[in-house]
């Protein structure tokens, strides 16, 4: 944004599931906090999307969810409070995405 300011709910959208695709398919992707967070929501997308498949595996499974959670409310923290910070053990994938 011109004036400094951070667009935060876009970015906190990011970490709420399918809503990635709102900040990624409107103009707020071009702003680079944004995009670091798109990118950081779809890698945890993902990862939900293959943890949600394995879920039903007892024990692991559960522990993946919780560990999934934990993942999508540091997202959100981060988000909420300006910072662009990865997610702990899957945030260096995000770097992958080019858009």
């Amino acid at each position: 944004m011109a004036d400094g300011k951070k667009n935060i709910g876009m970015a906190i959208l990011c970490y709420i599931g399918i809503l990635v695709l709102i900040p990624l398919l409107t103009d707020a992707k071009d702003e680079p906090f944004v995009k670091f967070h798109v990118k950081q929501g779809l890698v945890l997308l993902i990862v939900s999307v293959i943890v949600g498949a394995i879920s039903w595996i007892p024990v692991v499974g559960w522990l993946l969810g919780i560990g999934t959670f934990i993942l999508w409310i540091i997202g959100i923290i981060n988000a909420a409070g300006g910072q662009e910070k990865e997610l702990p053990i899957i945030g260096s994938f995000g770097e992958k995405f080019n858009f």
